[in-house]
């Protein structure tokens, strides 16, 4: 293979496999993520996340049987607030991840491991509709209704990430994702979810193999999910998600790594104890044009703390 054509396989490679552990976290599927929660309530999360499958390249690269398996622990915590009298939250966390990717590359076995941080996460979501900044009495008293919110999600470069690798956990580059969400009860026990965003990214200069510059072009994201109230404080969803566009470039030259990706999972959230509970959730890939095609499986628990908690319910226990 001539020095320009196999410089030219390893960047087709690149494109497709680079910083694999941010774009499962961005994957993510967020049944009821625009809940209407107590203002002044503290929340910490923990997680666990496996991910396993393929990544389709390009038919035109010598490459071939490339999979990966993802493994990840994220810890954050949220804080709700109000804002010009609207039910806001700031929700921040810290994603640490293990890689490994294989493959054959000329008919050769090839096989690269990671382990480190990948890209902090940082998420400001505003209710401006139908969900004022209220406390945890007031909320049980309202009736539901139909919650129109926003909300900007900043994955910040603080990730490993070595120029001169083929692999990465972090981007080496900003992304900002502003987002519109409708949540709709259709009933007592019934809750549709529907969101509408875009990915933004900004410029990585030091793209692999260290000199050259690559840009991306704007990723829609739409996610739909419908969920069901077993009891007030257990429930199960069947959510769904597609990316589309994202079109990349190498110094200008571009690539044709357009997406237009689909995953369907299911979510099911129950309590473990006062103000805490496990969330578990299982994806895969529906239609994969390009990209990562992984099943995932994630496992997290959540404690809040809510201001004037003990003191209701020492009201409610009064004669």
């Amino acid at each position: 293979m001539s020095t320009i054509r196999r410089a030219n396989t390893i960047l087709g490679i690149k494109l497709c496999l680079l910083f694999i552990a941010n774009n499962i976290y961005s994957q993510e599927l967020a049944p009821r993520a625009y809940l209407w929660v107590p203002k002044n309530t503290t929340t910490l999360v923990t997680g666990f996340l496996f991910s396993d499958g393929e990544i389709l390249t390009d038919a035109t690269l010598p490459v071939e049987n490339v999979k990966a398996q993802i493994q990840g622990l994220t810890l954050g915590v949220s804080h709700t607030f109000a804002m010009m009298g609207m039910s806001s939250q700031l929700f921040v966390v810290a994603p640490y991840s293990w890689a490994n990717v294989r493959g054959d590359l000329n008919e050769e076995a090839t096989e690269i491991n990671r382990s480190g941080f990948s890209d902090m996460r940082v998420r400001l979501s505003v209710l401006f509709h139908n969900a004022p900044a209220s406390t945890m009495k007031e909320i049980a008293q309202s009736p539901r209704k139909t919650i129109l919110g926003a909300s900007l999600n900043v994955v910040v470069p603080t990730g490993q990430y070595f120029s001169d690798k083929l692999i990465n956990l972090g981007a080496n580059r900003w992304a900002f994702f502003p987002e519109l969400a409708v949540s709709h009860p259709i009933s007592k026990k019934w809750l549709l979810d529907c969101y509408a965003g875009v990915w933004l990214f900004t410029d990585n200069n030091s793209f692999y193999p260290g000199e050259s510059s690559r840009s991306q072009e704007p990723l829609g994201a739409f996610q739909g999910h419908l969920s069901y109230n077993i009891t007030p404080f257990f429930w199960v969803a069947i959510n769904s998600t597609y990316y589309v566009g994202g079109n990349s470039a190498v110094n200008d030259v571009v690539k044709d790594d357009r997406a237009s990706n689909s995953r369907i999972g299911i979510t099911t959230v129950f309590p473990t104890g006062k103000l805490s509970s496990l969330k578990i959730a299982v994806s895969t890939g529906a239609v994969v044009r390009i990209g990562q095609n992984f099943d995932t499986v994630s496992i997290g628990w959540q404690k809040s703390w809510i201001e004037g908690y003990k003191r209701t319910k020492k009201e409610k226990t009064k004669p």
